[in-house]
């Protein structure tokens, strides 16, 4: 998650962001364990950002030129369960524009 981490920080707007586990089964996960595919975690970036300067939208456009959505379970040389691609939103408004970009997305690999 720190590529992802660093190609978030480099955009004008984005104000911080910090790395984790997201959508596992175990409170307190670790390493390893996430690696074995035991607790169902994946990595995850969150991005703060000041929606006066970049959107979410232009958030979601770079997130796509940087994730290849063909690849299951992975991305660059990682691979195994806990690099599978989500994308995680805060609000009502923000799940509509990840779901549009989404489908968006999966338009041009068909």
């Amino acid at each position: 998650f720190w590529g992802p981490q660093l190609l978030f920080d480099r955009i004008n707007g984005v104000v911080a962001s910090s790395v984790g586990y997201a959508q596992g089964d175990t409170e307190r996960p670790y390493y390893s364990a996430i690696c074995d595919g035991r607790t169902g975690h994946t990595e995850a970036v969150q991005v703060y950002f000041d929606e006066q300067v970049v959107s979410y939208e232009e958030l979601l456009n770079e997130f796509w030129s940087f994730i290849d959505p063909t690849v299951h379970n992975g991305q660059g040389h990682d691979f195994g369960t806990q690099y599978r691609t989500g994308i995680y939103y805060h609000t009502e408004s923000q799940k509509v524009a990840a779901k549009a970009s989404a489908a968006q997305e999966q338009k041009k690999w068909k």
